[in-house]
């Protein structure tokens, strides 16, 4: 016979496994989480870092010095910030950004095809031949889902960490760059064209 379900227990279990982490990294663990267990997500997690201040410190609209405001990033330089390395990189990075990236009246739950060649051209990045398909092989690789509308694609919890956690690849970066240092390439001789002439019989 099993013991029965201690949630106490249960919730003793995630807050000791959260606990080494930050609050961000906690709310993203948190969301993953529920997707993974197919748990809405709706209402958003607030995770307090300091105290509230009070209504008297907050400065006014005509303040000299008003509350820091947030700089939007722009699509080419958070391409040029990840770094993909392949068409299907390249979607999972248009995805993240304008679900979380982009200016708040920008932000899309899902992008098409026109997204990710509008992302190429702002980039200097070569459009792909077929960027439906692109979107398509994203999809069969695990790191987009499909959303409602035909030929739109929204970020999975796997191509939100690809982006927010892996790339760019610095390690391999720095790889490349070792090798380079430790074997510089080097000029190989040209080969001399011609055969070597016969000089005959020599004379006895």
């Amino acid at each position: 016979m099993t013991d029965p379900v201690d949630d106490l227990e249960a919730i003793r279990t995630v807050v000791k496994a959260l606990e080494p982490f930050g609050p961000e990294d906690r709310e993203r663990i948190i969301r993953w989480a529920s997707e993974k267990l197919g748990m809405a997500t709706h209402a958003a997690i607030n995770v307090p870092t300091k105290p509230v201040e009070p209504a008297s410190r907050i400065p006014a609209p005509s303040d000299p010095t008003p509350l820091a405001a947030t700089t939007a990033k722009d699509i080419c330089s958070f391409i040029a910030t990840k770094q993909p390395r392949s068409d299907n990189q390249l979607a999972a990075v248009v995805a993240y950004f304008y679900h979380f990236e982009a200016p708040e009246a920008e932000r899309k739950d899902s992008i098409g095809k026109e997204e990710l060649v509008d992302a190429c051209r702002k980039s200097d990045r070569n459009r792909p031949a077929r960027p439906a398909q692109v979107l398509v092989n994203a999809y069969h690789s695990g790191l987009l889902d499909k959303a409602g509308s035909p030929g739109k694609y929204r970020l999975n919890s796997v191509g939100e960490n690809l982006v927010a956690m892996v790339l760019p690849d610095q390690n391999n970066a720095e790889r490349q760059v070792a090798r380079k240092v430790r074997h510089p390439a080097q000029k190989r001789p040209s080969k001399k064209s011609g055969k070597r002439r016969s000089t005959g019989p020599k004379a006895k």
